[in-house]
């Protein structure tokens, strides 16, 4: 994510000599005799091993919005393609494909990364090149707000975007549900010392114990781990009423299992890390009741996205659609609509990416995830949050709204 010209190769007809110029690539089309201007969107994401499920629909949430893109032509001259890089949920490997994605002078946006963490990591190279980058994911409120968020809010860096709202919000969300309606008065809180599970169970915490609850234990799992008998052992002990987990799906699914097959009929309940369709596959029916919060309303109860669902669907993309995917439909919209301010007839000026970035910060549209803007720090504007629950075997909404952080 820094910047460079874009530098094309175009065939000289009468010498057959090459010449550079700053444009993007361009194809003939055999049939009209035109050209257009290849523009290629990145994707940064986990492809595969830890968070895949939710880091594919990431991916195909992006092609899907590519592909319409070209077939309604909303970008005369340019053809649009996808360039996905697997992250593994590796904040240097994240880092490293920044770096090659700034280095491709085709790429005029990148849609990503998954974790927060991963994101740290690759904001200053996005940002030294003047590359765009949208998250439909990431929720650390120091992404954007900087590491003082919490008694002085400054934006680190203007290339980054999300169109996921913050922990900050999230957190006392979850707290509020489990307090006021869920009733539970005892919590113990786990997480997975990553930079969105911790800052998400501290912040839960925080409003918990706030509204009145209390917090009988807490204690941290690592990445990759699959044995969580004393940690079971101890939430037992501890009396607790609810289990509070900080992390990604792939910890918690087995914890969770664990933590029931062990005789704690109490539920689990996490944030958006955890919503997935992967986590009840695994868990099975010890997942029953178990609870996560996530990220704006349910996709499939929003008319807009009935075509992305079913596209999505029908060509059997992997992947978990329903957590970020239509996030991730609404970010590559959001860099295609400012990149049809800039790029006029296929002609890719010096500057492009500049300019991209600052068009994206007066974007104003309505997504199939729901109304796309951006603040002032780079956050959506888009507040809204859900609690679902596992019920029979599925994540069912019983909750949404949104969430004054005071």
């Amino acid at each position: 994510m820094r910047q460079r010209s874009l530098v094309i190769l175009t065939s000289v007809l009468t010498t057959g000599a090459l010449t550079l110029t700053a444009c993007g690539s361009r194809d003939d089309d055999s049939k009209g005799g035109d050209s257009k201007t290849t523009v290629v969107i990145g994707v940064d994401a986990p492809l595969t091993g830890q968070n895949s499920a939710t880091g594919l629909g990431i991916q195909y949430g992006v092609q899907i919005a590519v592909d319409d893109a070209n077939k309604k032509n909303l970008v005369p001259g340019v053809t649009f393609k996808v360039k996905a890089l697997d992250d593994k949920a590796v904040p240097a490997t994240g880092q490293q494909n920044a770096t090659a994605l700034v280095a491709d002078d085709s790429v005029l946006g990148v849609v990503g990364p998954l974790n927060s963490g991963v994101a740290t990591q690759m904001q200053q190279v996005f940002d030294t090149a003047h590359l765009v980058e949208i998250s439909p994911s990431n929720t650390a409120p120091e992404l954007t707000q900087g590491k003082n968020w919490q008694t002085s809010k400054s934006r680190p860096y203007k290339s980054y975007f999300r169109t996921a709202t913050t922990d900050a919000l999230q957190g006392g969300f979850a707290a509020d549900y489990a307090y006021n309606t869920l009733k539970k008065k005892k919590v113990f809180v786990v997480d997975d010392k990553q930079t969105y599970g911790a800052g998400l169970a501290k912040l839960f915490s925080a409003s918990y114990t706030k509204s009145g609850g209390k917090i009988v234990g807490t204690d941290h799992v690592n990445t990759g781990d699959k044995d969580f008998s004393t940690l079971v052992t101890k939430i037992k002990n501890s009396g607790a009423e609810l289990l509070y987990y900080g992390g990604q799906y792939d910890e918690a699914q087995i914890l969770s299992k664990q933590l029931k097959d062990a005789g704690a009929k109490i539920p689990l309940f996490g944030g958006d890390g955890i919503f997935s369709d992967t986590y009840i596959q695994t868990a099975g029916k010890d997942s029953e009741g178990d609870l996560a919060t996530s990220v704006g309303v349910p996709v499939d109860t929003l008319p807009a996205a009935k075509a992305f669902i079913s596209t999505y669907k029908a060509k059997k993309y992997p992947g978990d659609y329903g957590t970020y995917g239509g996030y991730s439909y609404d970010a590559a919209t959001a860099i295609i609509k400012a990149i049809g301010e800039v790029v006029k007839d296929g002609d890719v000026p010096d500057d492009a990416r500049q300019q991209i970035v600052n068009k994206v910060q007066g974007v104003k549209f309505d997504g199939i995830a729901g109304p796309v803007a951006f603040d002032e720090y780079g956050d959506t504007t888009n507040k809204q949050l859900t609690v679902y629950q596992v019920t029979a075997g599925k994540w069912k909404a019983v909750k949404s709204g949104t969430y004054d952080a005071g």
